[in-house]
């Protein structure tokens, strides 16, 4: 751009010709007339490239020529050699012109105006200033090039804000303030307001900061947000009293929805996440617990209702809030232990109820197992439904959220380990699952039914304490359905074994596979005895004879005894011991006799009826082939039994429902001094019955054992731990011991004490000579 410079300038001229260039801007922002060019301007305006950036068609014809004659004077005024400083009297006549436009005729026009036509006067005026700015900087460049530099000065455009923030914002902020937060009431009235207009006076803040937000969050965001809280407190305070707790969240979540679409469209970034949590605070934080806990309609009663929407939008807001799922949590956690307590007393009171025909008495006497049954299943059934409801809910309608999930946790922690009549919840679940696997069982399930049954079981698992004493009760239940072929199918059996090793570890689960093996190594053994029989027909014992060889590690400890054998019995145990030992070497059988069924053919007067005994029941009736009548002493010593065994055996064929045996005297329970005969006047409608032996409550010698292998496991799991650690204190010692025990169960702190001193007495630890709580490993 050519400048005309010259070697002096007369400063009064300069001046001069500066402030005709300042009126001719200031009259072309204004729209007023302006005088035509001379013949020397026209001149200068053909050899000046006109820029692409100007603002108007006026810019266009009059600033390219202004700005040359401008950038002559201005630089030959700053680069004469004068002993006045020209350039600060240059820049204090920018600020002074700008000043000026601004008391003259911006501030007049403000002044005038109020409320929305105030912001649109004031939106005009700022940019016609920016043009003003914009132009007159360039005028002055050369002060910003060398002069402003030099002196650490303002820049000039920064400087012209700055007249702008002192002289106009000044004096007008409070009104701008008040008039911009009032249209934001109105469009939270329901309002249409232009957008636009207020995004345009935002940035006015914005940018009169100079790069800081200071004034836009002093004189603008600080009063919106004090604002915003009074009318949301306002809202929610006439909103908690007359709104359901629903209705109350539908219109909480779409006020944070126009908030959030507000603060997008016309307020700064930053802004944002204040506003929000303002709102948030008012609507949901200072009302929390009233909300959740509104009578009829809060939390509890959402979940009572199954108001699953509902319940997302609670959850969803207040997520949003810090600490806001805490009180919600323990609402669903009191909610979800209620619901299940409920279940368990009913449980408790039909299991107690003793309102029962005396026959249901007898029969249930009789068929302990279905008694519990009756109750239990019912039960793990609503429990495992309430699971099945409730884990839904975590994971599909909040989220799957940590604080949901352990609220869950701490519920079904306390439900599944509830005892129901004295009744172990491990031994409920163990029952639950025996049924579902038993080929009687009252659970009529698919195949793909029963897979899922069983998988839900173990989830319900992972919550009682106590899974060794669960895998105890399932070992013994496993037993008898391998052992009596109630099993379904083998592979529901190994399905249940997938699920236990993957719930609680392979020590569990170790044992049960190795009895469904056995079962299978059983049948082959069974069918190669069939095979001996068939290649060897004199060994056959006349009786049809079925064994199950079983392996002792892995089945549960069962009684053993002496047992004299009726003649008939006697030969099929030795034709099998003959065929046990040509096939196998330095294995030793040991007959259970408790765990043996037998079919008998019994005549009676009316009709034959075939009988299904236990072998106990079967050695008894055998001997009345010999004999017609026997007494309790006799019986006793012909087969060798204690009276325990005797009593028991006596009592379900004399007293009981079939009365195969007649006894005297006629009473309902066995005595020494009673006489036995068999009762040929017995009769029944079917030709096939089964006759049941009282089940042995082995409840309390389970327990004992699964005691017994405590200690055990807990010894050894801390001498594992002093072993590594060397030396370790009391306290840290009980804390891991109890946490690594807990997959298996929960060890009693009690008892860890005991097995510590157990373990010092042994010399496997020591005490610490300077500190006794201090344990240290003696190698």
């Amino acid at each position: 751009m050519p400048i005309h410079a010259e070697e002096t300038v007369d400063v009064e001229g300069g001046m001069a010709v500066l402030k005709k260039s300042v009126t001719k801007l200031t009259n072309i922002l204004e729209g007023l007339p302006e005088m035509p060019f001379n013949t020397m301007e026209y001149m200068l305006l053909c050899t000046y490239v006109v820029s692409t950036d100007s603002f108007s068609l006026s810019l266009l014809s009059f600033l390219p020529l202004m700005m040359d004659l401008l950038l002559s004077t201005i630089y030959n005024m700053c680069t004469m050699k004068t002993h006045y400083d020209l350039s600060a009297q240059l820049y204090e006549e920018y600020k002074k012109s700008l000043m000026d436009y601004l008391d003259s005729l911006v501030l007049p026009s403000l002044r005038s105006k109020h409320d929305e036509y105030m912001l649109k006067e004031l939106v005009r005026r700022w940019f016609n200033y920016k043009v003003m700015v914009r132009w007159l900087s360039r005028f002055f460049h050369y002060l910003d090039r060398y002069f402003v530099k030099k002196r650490s000065l303002l820049p000039l455009r920064e400087a012209g804000i700055a007249c702008f923030r002192d002289v106009v914002y000044g004096e007008m902020k409070g009104k701008i303030k008040d008039a911009v937060i009032s249209l934001i009431y109105q469009e939270r009235e329901g309002s249409q307001i232009d957008r636009a207009l207020l995004n345009s006076v935002v940035e006015i803040f914005i940018q009169i900061g100079l790069g800081s937000n200071e004034y836009y969050e002093v004189n603008f965001e600080d009063p919106l947000l004090r604002d915003t809280a009074a009318y949301y407190s306002r809202k929610a305070s006439k909103w908690i009293l007359e709104d359901s707790c629903p209705e109350y969240m539908l219109k909480a979540e779409e006020c944070l929805k126009q908030e959030t679409d507000r603060a997008d469209h016309y307020l700064h970034p930053t802004t944002k996440q204040k506003l929000i949590e303002n709102v948030e605070h008012q609507l949901l934080s200072v009302n929390e617990i009233q909300l959740l806990e509104k009578e009829n309609s809060g939390c509890l009663a959402l979940l009572r209702d199954d108001m699953v929407d509902d319940l997302e939008r609670t959850y969803r807001l207040f997520s949003r809030i810090p600490e806001g799922l805490t009180h919600f949590s323990q609402l669903f956690k009191q909610h979800v232990t209620a619901e299940g307590t409920a279940f368990v007393s009913q449980a408790e009171n039909a299991a107690r109820s003793k309102r029962v025909s005396d026959q249901w008495v007898q029969f249930l006497s009789e068929n302990h197992e279905l008694m519990n049954l009756l109750g239990f299943q019912v039960l793990i059934r609503r429990i495992i439904e309430l699971h099945d409801k409730y884990i839904g809910y975590v994971q599909e309608s909040f989220q799957n959220h940590t604080l949901l999930n352990k609220a869950l946790k701490e519920a079904f922690d306390v439900l599944c380990n509830k005892d129901v009549a004295s009744t172990s919840s491990a031994e409920m679940l163990a029952s639950f699952c025996d049924n579902v696997l038993k080929i009687a069982g009252s659970e009529k399930l698919s195949d793909e039914e029963i897979d899922r049954t069983l998988e839900k079981a173990m989830k319900l698992l992972s919550y009682i304490n106590d899974k060794d004493l669960f895998a105890e009760f399932s070992r013994k239940k496993l037993a008898r359905r391998l052992l009596f072929d109630r099993y379904a199918n083998v592979d529901h059996e190994r399905s249940m074994l997938t699920c236990l090793k993957r719930q609680c570890g392979g020590q569990l689960s170790s044992k049960m596979e190795g009895m469904v093996t056995d079962l299978t190594l059983a049948k082959e053994n069974q069918s190669s005895f069939e095979d001996y029989l068939d290649a060897n027909p004199h060994a056959y014992p006349g009786t049809d004879l079925s064994v199950s060889v079983l392996t002792t590690g892995f089945w549960p400890s069962y009684k053993s005894s002496d047992l004299t054998l009726p003649d008939e019995m006697v030969k099929c145990i030795e034709a099998f011991k003959k065929f046990y030992e040509c096939s196998t070497k330095n294995r030793r059988l040991s007959w259970i006799y408790s765990l043996g069924t037998c079919n008998i053919n019994a005549k009676f007067d009316a009709k034959s009826i075939e009988l299904t005994v236990a072998t106990y029941q079967a050695a008894v009736l055998l001997l009345f082939n010999s004999a017609d009548r026997l007494s309790y002493a006799e019986i006793k010593a012909q087969l060798n039994s204690t009276d325990e065994d005797m009593i028991r055996v006596l009592h379900s064929l004399a007293c009981a429902r079939y009365k195969i045996l007649k006894k005297t005297p006629m009473t309902d329970t066995i005595s020494p001094n009673d006489i036995f005969e068999f009762n040929f006047k017995f009769t029944d409608k079917m030709r096939r019955i089964k006759v049941p032996l009282p089940p042995v409550d082995e409840n309390k010698k389970m327990i004992e054992h699964v005691n017994k292998d405590r200690r055990y496991a807990v010894d050894a799991n801390i001498v594992r731990i002093m072993k590594s650690r060397k030396a370790l204190g009391h306290q840290q010692l009980v804390l891991e011991c109890i946490q690594q025990l807990s997959r298996m169960f929960k060890p009693d702190v009690n008892l860890i004490k005991q097995r510590i001193e157990d373990l010092i007495i042994r010399e496997f630890l020591q005490r610490d000579e300077e500190d006794p709580n201090v344990y240290k490993y003696m190698a």
